[in-house]
């Protein structure tokens, strides 16, 4: 069973910048292709970056492209997702997720992913 545990997340100005974790246990961690989704209040979680389990890959949504990084050390059993130029917008719980043994990117396909963690919430004041 994987678990997943993310933090840091907070109240930052826009034009700020977060820089959130995910740490993985429970089964090896360069074997997941992991993912961060958001999802807003009375909205439905979207997907904002994904990384494949080497780290080669990753894909960003249209809306972050630019301003967010998700980067991953194996190392540390730890997937990050750097935030900068914040917005409103961005206000959200964000979510880890791991895809276990996918090989390649899974994106935005949320069915990929059978492990979640609980979120971080992050709030971006105008």
């Amino acid at each position: 069973q994987v678990q997943l545990v993310e933090s840091g997340g907070g109240l930052v100005q826009a034009g700020g910048s977060l820089r959130l974790s995910c740490a993985a246990s429970g089964h090896t961690f360069n074997n997941q292709a992991l993912g961060w989704f958001r999802q807003a209040p009375g909205k439905e979680r979207d997907f904002v970056a994904s990384i494949s389990r080497s780290g080669r890959s990753t894909s960003y949504a249209d809306s972050v492209k630019g301003r967010f990084t998700i980067s991953r050390d194996n190392a540390k059993n730890t997937v990050y997702l750097q935030m900068n130029s914040l917005n409103p917008e961005d206000t959200a719980v964000y979510y880890c997720a791991a895809a276990r043994g996918f090989l390649g990117n899974p994106e935005g396909v949320a069915s990929l992913y059978d492990h979640w963690g609980q979120g971080t919430q992050v709030t971006v004041s105008s």
